[in-house]
């Protein structure tokens, strides 16, 4: 069981720093197309999946949401590499440290950031969106986000009691 751990640690970390990669690849190519769409306004949603004379409300709508996917590329950044830092303490045998305290609560942050794009996102589309021009992008609430935000949050004020009371403990031996 303990060889297992060091495995999954490490594989954790690869898939966060491909994560990483992916995030930025992303945005690069969600902010080329940005480009694209207001350099070849007709073709651009053509490829998106409109008809070719979709209304400007649609268009607007679809720049939009590729406004809020590019603000969210720096947020799930955050998020990517502080949850490596929190890996690497865990690798490194000692987690429960102030300052996973902090990127936890970091963490949370840049999730209630992206949760809330999230839902700006959904309301883009819905107001974009008409029957001529029905703008789908397969959006629906959930509450995993909000309830991961909310535990995130509660985990960070575990770890920062647990590095307090670990600190206290050091300090009377």
């Amino acid at each position: 069981m303990q060889r297992s751990k060091p495995v999954i640690l490490r594989l954790t970390r690869i898939v966060l720093r491909v994560m990483v990669v992916l995030n930025t690849v992303t945005g690069v190519l969600i902010f080329a197309l940005l480009v694209a769409s207001l350099l070849a306004e007709s073709q651009v949603p053509v490829m998106l999946g409109a008809r070719a004379a979709a209304g400007p409300a649609l268009i607007q709508g679809i720049r939009l949401i590729m406004v809020i996917g590019i603000a969210g590329v720096p947020l799930a950044y955050i998020l990517l590499k502080r949850l490596l830092a929190i890996v690497d303490t865990v690798r490194a045998g000692d987690p429960f440290v102030m300052q996973n305290a902090e990127r936890l609560q970091t963490i949370a942050w840049a999730l209630l950031g992206l949760e809330l794009l999230h839902l700006a996102a959904g309301a883009v589309a819905a107001v974009a969106s008409s029957e001529a021009d029905p703008l789908d992008i397969d959006w629906s609430f959930s509450v995993t986000g909000w309830l991961a935000v909310l535990l995130l949050f509660v985990l960070a004020r575990v770890f920062d009691h647990g590095a307090r009371m670990r600190g206290d403990l050091e300090g009377t031996i």
